[in-house]
């Protein structure tokens, strides 16, 4: 029986306070047609508002016949009040209400214009999509409640937005949980996985982990509310029959399902029980904000991977109850669009729905001191909305880092956000260099081109993609250069795939071997981070891919037919597949070392990232697998020039063609300091090598 239902009498008899519900419109239901619902913009506070002990309600839902606020006590049991709100102007319901002693938590019913195709259930209640904390019930419809009195009274102790040059930024990008869930993080069971697993630097993952490393910015994976659970796997009985997560988890958080509020799972009470409520104290609200100040007290900045283009797919998301119509892209028939692959896209160009996702990136600033964000799927972001962002976050904080996944929706553009003065993921480079396929189309790294492309190509890449080039970027600045991300193979398996030292169906569960990185293996990563740092732009590494990372598919539920293999969208594995295995890390200590010289090395010269196309000049060698840069580093404030070799040819090449004197900085086996760089005395360049030269004298 819906649970909602099973209290419509103690609703009928709790209305306490009665307003009169005036129509939107007195033109009917049938005129409200997309032009007039588009003229509806309430400028006012939304969501819930409280002084002494009165709460005042507001919320947007313009083709509303009714609409209650709900109060309870306890998350999962019978309301204890229902008020029926107002309709006061553009398309916004409002109530002041005397709030009970007892009251915690509220949410809203509301009803609707009868469709078929419309969602609207007066007997369903959702949070409030402004809510800056919710309560959750885990299933997959992730019944919320809205906490009415939210943690406020956090010390921020001068906290504020960290500045960091793009050209010395370093991006890790990962995932709460999966930085501390491991036990070979050290951390004690009670936080790991959680935020506050972040906030010391005494075990042997997690912070640790990050400041040797030497990163300078972290770029979580979604952290705002979103839905954790999928449909019952296989259950006839489901709305949606599930053939494909036997998991039944979403563990990436491609879902939100509150753009205002942090996920409650990753507190220290967090739990994923079956029935069990999350988030009921509102701790996620302090605890989030001591990870932020814990990691820019390191100097680690924070960016967070958001999702506007599309709501959470299987739970009771408030702007699919609210107004469906309103919020969504929908077909002729009123059924979502699902350009994004999602279930449902945002209509993004509403001028409510814009200020939702405007509003919300605002309150991450102001409220959680975030200092950037990368937007999922942006090319489904219409160009308004991009634009009142750029703006609005940059008026906030000039600094902000703003950042594009620049696909989506069947749309491909990286010169759109270019042009904005945004940066992008740079899928150019990591195609360049890394190849689209292991096992079809390897790139450069594997000696070979994909279609199309040249060295021209790769030295384009390198120097930031940028338009000068031939490339899509107006300057390097806006290039976020990766080789790997959350996203199909680890670059590990990559290789592995790509040298054919496993299959894709090869079963290594139990192989420890498997996990260290070999010989060639090395080569080829070193000569992939060597042209990684070494590229103009901003750089971003993939959670463990500094020590080989391997997705094997964890022995750890027994109807998933491909356990022991290799995953490449490991998007609902919340389990040892996705958690950062240290001991992994200890086993491949000399790749861990390579790229926290590399990284080192990156902050210290500005050539390494800074230098803009007129600084750069091809060297042309006898190979054209062999790349040669030179970097004049004279208008930089590097002390020296910088030479860049990059051979990607299985043979030696001859270097008797570099004039001038050079100390070695990489010589693709190891990373040296300055006091401790040899003379560069070679007269070829070995193969599979990436070099970083300093000229002896400027």
């Amino acid at each position: 029986m819906n649970f909602i239902r099973s209290y419509t009498l103690p609703l009928c008899i709790l209305i306490l306070v009665i307003h009169p519900v005036h129509a939107i419109t007195e033109i009917g239901e049938g005129a409200l047609t997309d032009e007039l619902l588009d003229s509806y913009i309430w400028d006012g506070p939304l969501g819930c508002s409280i002084e002494d002990g009165t709460a005042t309600f507001r919320l947007f839902a313009p083709r509303a016949t009714e609409v209650h606020v709900i109060l309870w006590e306890i998350v999962d049991d019978t309301p204890i009040a229902s008020y029926p709100m107002y309709a006061i102007a553009q398309g916004c319901w409002k109530i002041d209400v005397d709030l009970p002693n007892t009251a915690r938590y509220y949410g809203y019913s509301v009803k609707g214009p009868s469709n078929p195709s419309e969602i609207f259930d007066p007997y369903t209640v959702v949070a409030d999509p402004y809510s800056p904390a919710v309560a959750t019930i885990n299933e997959h419809r992730h019944r919320s409640r809205s906490l009415l009195y939210p943690p406020n009274d956090f010390d921020w102790e001068g906290d504020t937005w960290l500045t960091i040059p793009y050209h010395e930024l370093v991006i890790y990008e990962t995932h709460v949980r999966d930085l501390t869930a491991h036990p070979s993080s050290g951390v004690p069971d009670s936080i790991r996985g959680a935020y506050t697993g972040l906030c010391s630097r005494e075990y042997a993952g997690g912070l640790s982990h990050l400041l040797d490393l030497g990163i300078n910015a972290v770029e979580f994976l979604p952290v705002q509310d979103f839905g954790n659970m999928e449909i019952p796997y296989r259950d006839p009985a489901a709305p949606i029959f599930n053939t494909w997560n036997p998991y039944e988890r979403n563990h990436w958080g491609y879902m939100t399902s509150f753009f205002f509020a942090p996920e409650s799972y990753y507190t220290s009470h967090g739990t994923m029980a079956h029935g069990r409520v999350s988030g009921h104290d509102g701790r996620q609200v302090i605890e989030f904000k001591k990870m932020v100040k814990t990691l820019h007290k390191h100097g680690i900045a924070v960016i967070l991977d958001v999702v506007y283009n599309h709501v959470s797919q299987y739970d009771y998301n408030p702007l699919k109850l609210i107004d469906k119509r309103y919020y969504f892209r929908l077909d002729e028939d009123g059924e979502f669009l699902s350009l994004s692959g999602c279930g449902n896209d945002v209509k993004t160009e509403r001028s409510m729905a814009r200020r939702l996702i405007v509003d919300s990136v605002l309150h991450w600033m102001r409220e959680y001191h975030i200092d950037g964000f990368r937007f999922d799927l942006a090319t489904m972001i219409d160009s308004v909305t991009l634009q009142t962002i750029t703006d609005k976050a940059r008026a906030l904080n000039p600094d902000v880092l703003l950042i594009a996944e620049p696909w989506g929706g069947g749309e491909y553009d990286l010169a759109k956000f270019s042009r904005l003065g945004w940066a992008v993921w740079n899928d150019r480079i990591r195609n360049g260099l890394k190849g689209r396929s292991p096992l079809e189309e390897p790139g450069f790294a594997f000696g070979s081109f994909l279609p199309g492309e040249s060295m021209s190509d790769i030295v384009n890449h390198l120097m930031g993609s940028v338009e000068s080039g031939g490339g899509p970027l107006r300057d390097p600045s806006h290039a976020v250069n990766y080789l790997e991300s959350h996203d199909d193979h680890t670059l590990g398996d990559f290789i592995r795939l790509g040298l054919g030292i496993c299959s894709p169906d090869d079963t290594v569960t139990t192989d420890i071997d498997h996990h260290i990185v070999s010989k060639p293996e090395l080569a080829y990563h070193k000569l992939l981070a060597v042209s990684l740092f070494s590229s103009q732009g901003i750089v971003m590494v993939s959670e463990g891919q500094e020590f080989g990372r391997s997705k094997v598919i964890a022995d750890t539920y027994a109807l998933d037919p491909h356990i022991g293999t290799i995953d490449h969208n490991s998007y609902a594995k919340d389990n040892e597949t996705n958690w950062l295995d240290y001991g992994n890390r200890d086993m491949n200590r000399k790749l861990v070392e390579f790229y926290k010289g590399l990284i080192k090395l990156r902050k210290e010269f500005r050539g390494l990232g800074g230098a803009q196309p007129e600084h750069i000049m091809h060297i042309e060698t006898d190979d054209s697998l062999c790349a040669i840069l030179r970097i004049d580093t004279n208008e930089l404030g590097d002390d020296a020039d910088l030479l860049v070799i990059l051979n990607a040819s299985q043979r030696t090449v001859d270097s008797t063609n570099i004039p001038g004197r050079w100390r070695v900085l990489t010589d693709g086996a190891d990373v040296y300091d300055r006091a401790s760089a040899p003379e560069f005395d070679a007269t070829a360049i070995h193969p599979r090598t990436g070099m970083i030269l300093m000229e002896l004298t400027h």
